[in-house]
């Protein structure tokens, strides 16, 4: 399917935004609504679509951490507020809680929810990816 969007619809790309997006567009429309697949017996993929029976919850379900660990915030700069250092942890969990073990002398496991993810090593303020293994940034 990538092959044939990039074909139809990027050689030559169009001379603005509006049109390109245009071109976009019809690709989908003939793509769902016209195009007979192989893979679904020659149907097309708006012929044989269903919705799913299951609905879609408005919030994720909270992720909660034992008593015993800390418990912070990931910012909008995907970095966490360790003993007055910020320490940067993930692109993809800003705004979300993480839970951190403390699991030896100045190390720190790091959690979301049930998932280990990484270590914190307090000495430098650097997660890790295995013991001794620094993340690069």
């Amino acid at each position: 399917m990538h092959r044939t969007l990039k074909a139809d619809t990027t050689r030559p790309a169009k001379q603005n935004l509006k049109a390109q997006q245009r071109r976009f567009d019809t690709f989908r429309r003939i793509f769902n609504e016209e195009r007979p697949h192989e893979a679904l017996g020659l149907e097309t993929p708006s012929a044989v679509y269903r919705p799913s029976d299951r609905s879609v919850t408005d919030a994720p379900k909270d992720v909660s951490c034992p008593p015993h660990f800390e418990v912070r915030i990931i910012s909008q700069d995907k970095t966490i507020r360790w003993k007055n250092q910020k320490v940067f942890v993930s692109n993809l969990l800003k705004k979300e809680y993480i839970g951190l073990e403390e699991v030896g002398e100045s190390l720190w496991a790091v959690y979301f929810g049930a998932v280990s993810l990484c270590w914190l090593d307090e000495g430098d303020f650097r997660i890790m990816d295995g013991i001794g293994e620094r993340r690069r940034r």
